[in-house]
């Protein structure tokens, strides 16, 4: 059965499921605890929810600044072409 994505989980399911198993395999080798499936995807939710859409509009932004840089630049260029 398929579950309804929420808006801020703009993962695929192959990346969500492997976020899930490396999150269990941080508890694991960094705290020493164990924990299931269903805790780790809660954490992942939890933090897609209150930074990923933060993180996403961030690269959103920086590429709004990049292509304007590059469009400036193009400008000047055409510039120069142009006959006085």
């Amino acid at each position: 059965m398929a579950k309804n994505k929420v808006k801020w989980d703009l993962l695929t399911d192959e990346k969500k499921n492997s976020s899930i198993r490396e999150i269990i395999v941080f508890f694991k080798t960094e705290r020493d605890e164990e924990i299931g499936m269903i805790a780790a995807e809660k954490i992942l939710d939890h933090f897609l929810e209150t930074v990923g859409i933060t993180l996403y509009n961030k690269g959103v932004d920086d590429s709004k600044d990049f292509l304007a840089e590059r469009i400036e630049g193009i400008e000047l260029d055409m510039e120069s072409f142009l006959k006085k």
